[in-house]
């Protein structure tokens, strides 16, 4: 026969009371029972001595033939200091959920996201800040010449005006002898 230390409830409705007793572990909760060893009323304040009152001697007894006390008779039975019980510990009791896992991955992603666009910022910035170092390196370095588009446009105004001139030069050489052939073949009108 299994022994069990457990607790077998009493009282009313919405007001419990129970009795700790040592019974076959196969019985009813409230069923028959070997012996009653003490009693629980968890309605009374935790300090309070008549919370728990239990016989520690048979508990003893009933502890050293094999009997196996329950988790909650376990916590009483340690607290007299008649049996120490290890703490146990749920792992999983505290896990998020599946969907709150999820989010909490989602939001890490979109951190190690921020965070590696950051550093790829502050990358590029350097980059460009060396590069206008350079660059002004280069032009302090360079000899200056003038190499503007106003400049050029400058230059070739000039030699547009200057070719214009030419042609404008040659035109009235044409001119010129097209009227002395015009002078020269003229024949009088009378």
């Amino acid at each position: 026969m299994a022994l069990a230390i457990r607790l077998a409830r009493g009282g009313m409705k919405k007001r419990p009371y129970y009795r700790i007793v040592v019974t076959d572990s196969r019985n009813a909760r409230d069923g028959k029972f070997l012996e009653k060893i003490g009693t629980y009323n968890p309605l009374l304040a935790k300090d309070s001595p008549e919370r728990i009152k239990l016989d520690g001697d048979r508990a003893a007894h009933w502890l050293s033939v094999g009997a196996q006390p329950s988790d909650r008779v376990a916590r009483f039975l340690d607290a007299a200091g008649i049996r120490t019980r290890a703490a146990r510990v749920n792992l999983k009791k505290g896990e998020p959920g599946d969907k709150a896992k999820e989010r909490a991955q989602v939001a890490l992603d979109k951190a190690a996201e921020a965070e590696a666009a950051a550093a790829q910022a502050e990358i590029d910035a350097k980059e460009a800040a060396e590069a206008a170092v350079a660059a002004e390196a280069e032009a302090a370095a360079a000899p200056v010449v003038d190499e503007t588009p106003a400049a050029e446009e400058a230059a070739e105004v000039v030699a547009d005006d200057a070719a214009a001139a030419e042609e404008g030069a040659d035109v009235v050489a044409a001119d010129a002898t097209v009227a002395e052939d015009a002078a020269t073949n003229e024949e009088p009108t009378a």
